[in-house]
């Protein structure tokens, strides 16, 4: 190797843009990869990148031709196999920061951060650990000291964890989409999964939740105290929150109803009546709803929205009051690219598209995938006899029927490895 620094920080390498010879970017390190041994400094074997498709791969050091500044450079041959940690080994910022370790000066310390070192042969291992001192006697006068140590000034490094704090772990991971946060957390082993996924707020946790396999979701949400368990389902989209209620027994699906507010708890009762393959068993039903009279300023405001899904965005529901599911009759879609050529004021009923038939709640998934396909819409509005809006079915909803159940785990990338350079 050449050009790499004889000690670098993980938690500043987490994040680090990675690139092949050629300065192409292949991708972003997520984690380090180390091997815990007696009687010597666990001796780091690689690093996990995230490529694109967010997908988490190995990279050996031996591939790491260069570490600097902002950047890490590599061979650009890159094993497109997902990867999976070996009974021996462990992350870095997944698993070994907030550690507790004993000091051998005497007392304890929680690992904060961890400094890798290459040596004289090319070998790169564990050299020093930053740590925060935990006081055996807490006082409010006295902040925790922290400190550099030497690898060598600590034990316990290797033991089970009890009761690890997440923080650090969260924060390496806070600018992670959700989806890219599912998939970190599905990476990890059950105890830890469970233990980050208890330290994330609400909202996030929802959020993360709905991109998760189903035993993941289950598993978390059993892990969860019964209010807080009620509080992420309502801050989940309903139609998540009813799939995700679907895998538990009826006992405590009614348990978790009656805790949840009772306008929330509404919406996932009517979707859990529905089949799961049809449209009412997939369907929102939040969509974006306005009356005829509301003006394409007033919608333009509302799909702009941050927490909106990009396919419900796309439209706006037209119908007579109520406009909150079920609602007054349907009257017809407006679409974004419409509003967009109309003047602002112009009533929404004025520009109405009459055109798109709605389905029945009773619909099923084959029926309602041929009309999103046959008229290139990204959602299907779903009404009863009476002619009111019920919900909406988006592609997304489409998509997630369609995929395998486990389509999040499937490894179907290429395995052999390219050349990224």
């Amino acid at each position: 190797m050449n050009s790499v620094p004889n000690r670098v920080f993980v938690a500043r390498l987490a994040g680090t843009k990675v690139f092949d010879p050629l300065g192409d970017q292949v991708g972003r390190v997520r984690d380090v990869v180390v091997v815990l041994r007696a009687g010597g400094p666990p001796v780091v074997v690689g690093l996990v990148v995230e490529v694109p498709g967010r997908r988490r791969v190995f990279v050996p050091m031996t591939r790491v031709t260069a570490v600097n500044p902002g950047q890490v450079i590599t061979t650009g041959l890159v094993n497109l196999r997902r990867f999976e940690a070996r009974t021996s080994e462990e992350l870095v910022v997944a698993e070994l920061l907030d550690r507790t370790v004993d000091l051998v000066d005497g007392g304890q310390a929680a690992v904060v951060d961890v400094a890798i070192e290459q040596d004289r042969t090319g070998d790169w291992h564990i050299s020093q650990l930053f740590v925060r001192e935990r006081p055996t006697k807490p006082s409010l006068l006295r902040r925790a000291e922290t400190r550099t140590v030497p690898y060598e000034a600590v034990t316990g490094l290797a033991r089970t964890r009890v009761g690890q704090a997440a923080d650090l772990l969260l924060a390496q991971y806070e600018d992670l989409k959700p989806a890219d946060l599912a998939d970190a957390l599905h990476d990890l082993e059950p105890t830890r999964r469970v233990e980050v996924a208890l330290a994330l707020h609400d909202e996030r946790l929802a959020d993360v939740l709905e991109e998760l396999p189903d035993d993941d979701q289950v598993e978390i949400l059993r892990a969860l105290e019964r209010r807080r368990a009620a509080d992420v389902l309502e801050a989940m989209e309903p139609d998540d929150a009813a799939d995700l209620l679907g895998e538990l027994p009826d006992d405590q699906v009614a348990e978790l109803l009656g805790l949840m507010e009772p306008d929330e708890a509404r919406d996932v009762r009517r979707l859990l009546a529905y089949e799961d393959d049809t449209a009412g068993g997939m369907m929102t039903t939040e969509p974006v709803v306005l009356g005829p009279e509301s003006t394409i300023a007033h919608a333009l405001a509302t799909v702009r929205r941050a927490d909106l899904n990009p396919a419900l965005a796309a439209q706006v529901f037209v119908t007579r009051p109520p406009l909150e599911t079920p609602t007054g009759r349907f009257i017809g879609v407006v679409h974004l690219q419409r509003m967009l050529r109309e003047p602002p004021h112009e009533p929404l009923g004025n520009v109405v598209d009459t055109d798109i038939e709605p389905c029945a709640a009773s619909t099923p998934l084959m029926a309602v995938t041929r009309e999103l396909a046959a008229y290139n819409l990204l959602a299907l509005p779903v009404v009863d006899a009476q002619r009111r809006l019920l919900g909406v079915v988006s592609v997304d909803d489409v998509l997630d029927h369609l995929l395998p159940e486990d389509w999040r785990e499937i490894d179907d990338e290429p395995t052999e490895e390219v050349n990224c350079g």
